[in-house]
């Protein structure tokens, strides 16, 4: 069994490097200064996208980043979801760059079973929150 200080250690490392959409949305609300960057290729992005986001597949992380993002801003990058690898693959690219990163787990998957705003080429989607990802009579999650 890890001991106290292990498992501090291990958990404290993964809130460094992770975050989650209620954060995310927290951050995007409260003006907090940081890049939302989509990972995934162009048709995921023409189906549905988080607002505000910008779209740098991960293969073109090492070409364009530096030219569109300043190297001083936060990143956040995000691909799918949990059954998809895209995100650590752009982080790891934002990360050789010397960028200060962190992958939203759960991705847009969970962003948008959350309820939070997607649009698609044509818009604004509008979905209801999952009752599975969102409490009752809540916005943001109570864990």
């Amino acid at each position: 069994m890890p001991s106290k200080e292990e498992l501090v250690a291990h958990f404290t490392s993964r809130l460094a490097f992770e975050t989650d959409a209620s954060d995310v949305h927290a951050d995007l609300e409260s003006k907090k200064n940081f890049v939302l960057v989509d990972v995934r290729g162009q048709s995921s992005w023409d189906q549905g996208h988080i607002v505000g986001s910008i779209h740098m597949p991960h293969a073109e992380i090492a070409e364009r980043a530096t030219k569109e993002i300043p190297l001083d801003t936060p990143v956040v990058v995000y691909c799918w979801g949990p059954g998809c690898n895209g995100a650590h693959k752009g982080a790891l690219n934002f990360a050789l760059l010397g960028y200060q990163v962190k992958e939203m787990i759960g991705g847009f998957e969970y962003w948008a079973r959350e309820g939070y705003k997607i649009e698609d080429v044509n818009g604004p989607v509008v979905r209801a929150q999952d009752a599975l990802t969102v409490p009752l009579n809540s916005i943001s999650c109570d864990c």
